[in-house]
């Protein structure tokens, strides 16, 4: 019997990510996946593997069970989540067993969080990924009761742990700054927009989901450029298009392949994380950057990715949240109390 994870209750947009499917934009596919891979390779830290498939969970996570001992990871905005009842910590890996129901609530802070099992996901990979493309029509929105195929977990038993202080990159959910880097069509805005740009605050605005996030503000657009018989250009995820009112749009996961709007400038990749779990809340400010700064941050962000797996500890459990605690052999070696004394042989 194929062993499977069962989504018991779904909630709203679930969708099985992974990091994509790069290279076919000619054939106008965006890459996709998740919208925050950092969630993906703090869980592959967490596993000790590779990034993996894991199920999106914007908002929302719900409930799930598998049928095999395996181990989860849950990362990305954190979530309230519990095993049978008992809290689990986020950003951090659990065991769980055939029969238990892991709960995942809503996010407490950030936008979109990532269940990650030890065991990976195992459906069908279209053009070499698992990930689902919902604006073209590859996969699906998960719904209650299906079922995730899954591969064998080579290490079920191995103990919790998790990444302390969320992370090198648990700062991302409180929105902040966002640097941008310059594009082709970043010299048809003046300094005078770009400064405006960069001094204004920016919210999540409503008009945001896979495909595009829009930021609103309480400034004056004085950045705003019409568009006129501006061609359409190929574009890409992080681009930042300034629409016919003046309303700047980040494009995402799962953006076109080709848009006409004016492109300001492009979010650095190290930043990616921060602009998409900027929740409706955090405030969010764009600050231009030159390519000497951009590629010394690529290369501090890319280093960073590396140290992942050495940033994970085990995780010490709380006594008061283990039910079973009287059934552990909590006493070993017993001595007759003298045996660091010199004195006493």
């Amino acid at each position: 019997m194929t062993a499977s994870l069962r989504i018991v209750a779904a909630g709203p947009g679930l969708t099985v990510q992974d990091l994509g499917r790069p290279g076919h934009a000619a054939q106008g596919l965006s890459r996709g996946g998740a919208l925050d891979p950092l969630a993906l390779h703090e869980a592959a830290a967490l596993l000790h593997s590779r990034p993996a498939a894991a199920i999106e969970m914007p908002g929302m996570g719900g409930s799930f069970s598998v049928d095999i001992p395996t181990r989860v990871a849950l990362t990305g905005a954190p979530m309230k989540a519990t095993l049978d009842g008992a809290p689990l910590r986020w950003h951090a890996a659990h065991p769980i067993a055939p029969g238990q129901i892991l709960k995942i609530g809503g996010v407490e802070r950030g936008v979109v969080g990532y269940l990650t099992p030890g065991a990976p996901i195992a459906t069908s990979p279209v053009l070499g990924s698992r990930a689902a493309h919902l604006n073209i029509g590859i996969g699906a929105v998960l719904q209650s009761g299906d079922c995730l195929p899954l591969s064998d977990d080579p290490a079920p038993s191995r103990p919790a742990c998790h990444l302390p202080g969320a992370g090198p990159f648990g700062a991302r959910f409180n929105g902040g700054t966002v640097r941008l880097v310059p594009g082709p069509q970043s010299d048809m805005f003046d300094d005078a927009q770009r400064a405006a740009l960069g001094q204004a605050t920016f919210v999540r605005g409503p008009r945001s989901n896979r495909q595009a996030m829009q930021l609103i503000s309480q400034d004056d657009p004085t950045w705003h450029r019409a568009a006129g018989d501006l061609a359409s250009e190929p574009i890409q995820a992080g681009d930042v298009q300034i629409t016919g009112d003046g309303t700047p749009f980040v494009l995402l996961a799962e953006c076109q392949t080709i848009g006409g709007y004016p492109r300001i400038g492009s979010v650095h990749p190290a930043d990616m994380g921060r602009i998409v779990q900027a929740g409706p809340a955090p405030a969010l400010h764009l600050s231009f950057i030159g390519w000497e700064d951009a590629e010394a941050l690529l290369a501090s962000h890319l280093a960073a990715l590396a140290r992942l797996p050495a940033s994970v500890m085990p995780l010490v459990r709380d006594p008061a949240d283990i039910p079973d605690l009287l059934s552990y052999q909590l006493i070993s070696g017993v001595t007759s109390g003298d045996d660091l004394d010199p004195t006493a042989r």
